[in-house]
């Protein structure tokens, strides 16, 4: 939002020439608005800028793809993987959060790891709370998995991420796509 003078923007707090000559103080912006635009001043907002949901959309009203696909180039023909010498492929929503899952998995699952490391060195016994805890985990991250596999279109994608609510708008648990159990 500013004001300008034959499009060019007249900084507030500086002094400044009409086009005509007239010599405005740095107080400029004390005048009333009709007194402005008497000194040849028009008033610009700022444009417009689109939003859009970075998460599962490219830009404004381009949905990023749930599957994976096949990597082409602008003439159609496929992007080679040097590393691989196979056609390279862009991961969909469904592998990205897939991956995110199992990494939270993993991070949750390593708190506990410790206990597992010295059952297996020491013999010492694995607290029950531990067990259940780490099975919770595991059994969330095959939900979650299963639920992002399960949708067939990105309105249901991204119903994953909503959180339910009761009658009042109070949340009630966590979205499912981040639907893990509370630690032990």
């Amino acid at each position: 939002m500013v004001w300008k003078h034959n499009g060019r923007t007249i900084p507030t707090g500086k002094a400044w020439v009409s086009d005509t000559g007239t010599k405005y103080p740095k107080q400029w912006g004390n005048l009333t608005d009709a007194e402005k635009k008497s000194a040849g001043l028009v008033w610009e907002n700022d444009p417009v800028v689109e939003t859009f949901d970075m998460r599962f959309y490219d830009a404004k009203d381009v949905e990023k793809k749930l599957d994976d696909v096949n990597a082409v180039d602008s003439d159609g023909k496929a992007i080679i993987d040097p590393t691989t010498g196979k056609q390279a492929v862009s991961l969909g929503l469904k592998s990205i959060w897939i991956a995110k899952t199992k990494t939270t998995t993993n991070s949750l699952l390593q708190k506990t790891d410790w206990e597992i490391t010295r059952k297996a060195e020491k013999g010492t016994a694995i607290a029950s709370a531990t067990s259940t805890y780490r099975d919770k985990v595991r059994t969330a991250c095959d939900t979650i998995e299963t639920k992002i596999n399960n949708c067939s279109n990105l309105n249901a994608f991204k119903a994953l991420f909503d959180v339910p609510v009761d009658s009042d708008g109070n949340p009630t648990g966590n979205a499912p796509i981040y639907d893990f159990p509370d630690e032990a």
